[in-house]
């Protein structure tokens, strides 16, 4: 009886009891979370961690629309597929109270567009796409715009990112239009601008985009900011180019999906990440700026005062920050993205 009444409890209470468990599920960002961060955190807690990662916000938005119980307690949208997932009900309304490191972000970061009132999202790394440049081939002081990319002398030259919105966002651009432009006959357009740019571009990548630059195996195109930054610590040929003609700026967050098993872990990991000295050792090991204000002021001044990384003001005003388009225009975005890629 006593072995019966115990499956019986499991089986009626499983949610409660997992709950319990020093276990924490997250779904990241490959390459934005380092090894040691994770690591200290379970020494720190004695919480288990299994790490799950993907290369593109579509990948993660589908498996978690796949099943209501994805079995992960964190992961990591990007700023417009916030937007999207706060909007179907897919995310925890985050208790900041439980969030003590909270005060270490940066203001410029909190009551984003995508999220006014930061009630779903934690800003954990951020970067700006533009143009990045291979002096031994172009001087990167003849490039200033998208709208250069599609000069005859880049045939089969360029690197482009393997991802929709960071692509149609730079066609948009280049025409004036914005990076989250909803119309119909702007987004044909893009498509059109696109397809003439076809025979300049020589790969689409975007998780290997670091090995292409510091191999000079594309000698121009559209790159991240902190990716451009550390080839060019082993490539100095490297350049990066911030449009003038606009550009995107975007915002990887950490939020708990609906339906979380492990809360309790997840809002100490989340506060664990948010120590400046934690952000700080993120920051140098990605290179990529954090929205962790308390963490950059403790980064070295070479580092805290590079251009590329923390670019100043005047410059941060030309960008976008990206947003949710809704699903019909973003349906339309992947139609024209597939056919931009088999007319390739």
């Amino acid at each position: 009886m006593k072995i019966f009444f115990i499956f019986l409890l499991l089986a009626l209470c499983p949610l409660d009891l997992m709950a319990n468990d020093k276990v924490l599920n997250i779904y990241i960002w490959a390459n934005e979370l380092p090894s040691f961060a994770v690591r200290a955190f379970e020494k720190e807690t004695g919480i288990k961690v299994n790490v799950s990662t993907f290369e593109n916000n579509e990948m993660m938005y589908a498996k978690l629309r796949a099943t209501k119980q994805s079995g992960y307690d964190i992961v990591m949208p990007s700023s417009y597929f916030v937007d999207r997932m706060r909007r179907q009900d897919m995310l925890e309304k985050l208790d900041r109270t439980r969030i003590s490191n909270w005060k270490n972000l940066n203001p410029l970061f909190l009551h984003p567009a995508y999220d006014p009132l930061n009630d779903y999202s934690v800003p954990q790394i951020w970067g700006i796409t533009g143009i990045y440049v291979n002096q031994r081939y172009f001087q990167a002081n003849t490039i200033s715009n998208w709208t250069d990319l599609w000069q005859k002398r880049f045939d089969s030259r360029l690197s482009m990112l393997n991802d929709t919105r960071e692509v149609f966002s730079m066609a948009l651009l280049s025409m004036g239009y914005s990076a989250n432009d909803r119309d119909p006959e702007h987004i044909k357009q893009a498509f059109l601008k696109l397809k003439t740019l076809m025979k300049n571009i020589k790969v689409f990548s975007t998780d290997t985009i670091i090995s292409i630059m510091i191999d000079e195996d594309a000698s121009i195109g559209m790159a991240w900011n902190g990716d451009a930054y550390k080839a060019e610590q082993e490539n100095p040929n490297m350049r990066f180019v911030f449009p003038k003609d606009g550009f995107v700026i975007w915002v990887d967050n950490f939020c708990i999906p609906k339906n979380a098993r492990h809360r309790d872990a997840a809002y100490a990991f989340i506060n664990f990440v948010l120590r400046a000295e934690v952000g700080r050792d993120i920051a140098l090991a990605t290179s990529f700026p954090t929205p962790n204000l308390a963490a950059q002021k403790l980064l070295p001044e070479k580092i805290r005062t590079d251009p590329t990384i923390y670019p100043p003001a005047e410059v941060m005003k030309r960008g976008q920050f990206q947003i949710d388009v809704g699903d019909e225009t973003a349906a339309l975005y992947e139609k024209y993205w597939d056919e931009l890629k088999m007319s390739g």
